[in-house]
């Protein structure tokens, strides 16, 4: 198998990563006043979504896009297993667990054993966490899929049934777990935030692949134009790592112990659930190159929609917008670390299932 993993960003993305976080938060705290102009660059007024994170994850996603087939998607409904998986962690496992570990670290130990955090400070926590974990990953699945030499038209359905589920499911989840009366989710952020960050570089994506190759031919396509956009996945998920953490370096330097203790139950959120949906793709012997994919997408979350709505809700700087922001924080990081077991566990994986 030809990997599909960038050779000169492959062995040290993690520092990268980290560096890239360094420098936005330097430069938010340094340059205010510029990064604030770009955070005020938004699609419409109250919308949240901001135009040149949007612009840079059309970058992350574009290049996939390329490399699909869609026809393919039709053979994905005759191999049923792995999206029930994805589901069944995705909606029934995922958000009731982080609601769980949010209120058994941060209200009960953080705050009511050792009284770290205010009581208060405790429930915006919780509240943050809980709408993080309630927006399965979408846009970042297609980088984690890419590095795990992913299935990606089964990694695509699995990221469009997602989508279609969250614009009924998401706000309900949100209300029952933060138990706050009268909470609203924006349906504008909600549906602008999925057209943005999915719909828009999708559909670039398969309009392209079929121009060029209709025009081209598809040896051209393949073994011309597409080397061309290799390294921009990662370079595009770096910077969008610079600016996310510029708009929130006050935030984040401010309530440093808090990101600290916030970090804490999504840990544990996201090496229970991948090591879960992975373990469950296994028993239920699906192939490893749909499994790894559902085991990140059962991880991760779309952190652009959970800052984005906690911001709308509860104020920029307020606990549960801080607590969407630390996802941010831990989340890469840790998902190239799952990304790595499960490339490392390949042969593991597949030799249980030609043994059964």
């Amino acid at each position: 198998m030809t990997t599909k993993r960038l050779d000169f960003f492959e062995r040290w993305l993690s520092l990268w990563v980290l560096a890239c976080m360094v420098i936005g938060v330097a430069l938010g705290k340094l340059l205010p006043e510029a990064t604030a102009a770009l955070g005020r660059l938004e699609f419409g007024t109250g919308s949240h979504v901001n135009i040149p994170i949007a612009v840079l994850i059309w970058l992350m996603i574009y290049p996939m896009m390329l490399k699909i087939d869609f026809g393919a998607l039709s053979g994905v409904a005759k191999r049923p297993r792995g999206l029930l998986v994805t589901l069944f962690v995705n909606w029934l496992v995922k958000p009731f667990s982080m609601a769980l570990l949010g209120w058994l670290f941060v209200r009960l130990f953080w705050s009511d054993a050792l009284g770290w955090i205010s009581p208060e400070a405790a429930k915006d926590y919780s509240a943050g966490l809980i709408i993080l974990a309630a927006a399965p990953c979408t846009a970042m699945v297609f980088v984690w899929s890419y590095l795990t030499d992913g299935d990606s038209a089964y990694t695509l359905a699995q990221v469009a049934l997602n989508d279609l589920i969250m614009l009924a499911l998401f706000a309900p989840i949100v209300m029952l777990l933060t138990g706050v009366s009268g909470v609203v989710v924006p349906g504008g952020v909600l549906i602008t935030s999925v057209v943005v960050f999915i719909v828009i570089p999708l559909a670039a994506g398969w309009f392209s692949r079929r121009l060029l190759i209709r025009a081209k031919g598809a040896p051209w396509f393949e073994t011309a134009f597409l080397p061309r956009f290799k390294p921009v996945t990662i370079l595009a998920l770096l910077a969008t790592l610079v600016l996310i953490f510029a708009f929130q370096a006050e935030n984040i330097l401010s309530n440093w112990f808090a990101v600290l203790l916030i970090a804490v139950p999504i840990l544990v959120q996201v090496y229970f659930n991948s090591g879960l949906t992975y373990l469950l793709m296994r028993a239920f012997k699906v192939p490893q190159n749909v499994a790894a994919p559902g085991a990140l997408i059962g991880a991760s979350n779309f952190f652009e929609l959970a800052v984005a709505v906690a911001i709308t809700l509860f104020g920029a700087s307020s606990g549960a917008a801080l607590a969407t922001i630390v996802g941010v924080l831990v989340e890469v990081p840790v998902m190239l670390s799952v990304c790595r077991v499960c490339n490392l566990s390949r042969n593991w994986y597949n030799k249980a299932l030609v043994n059964r």
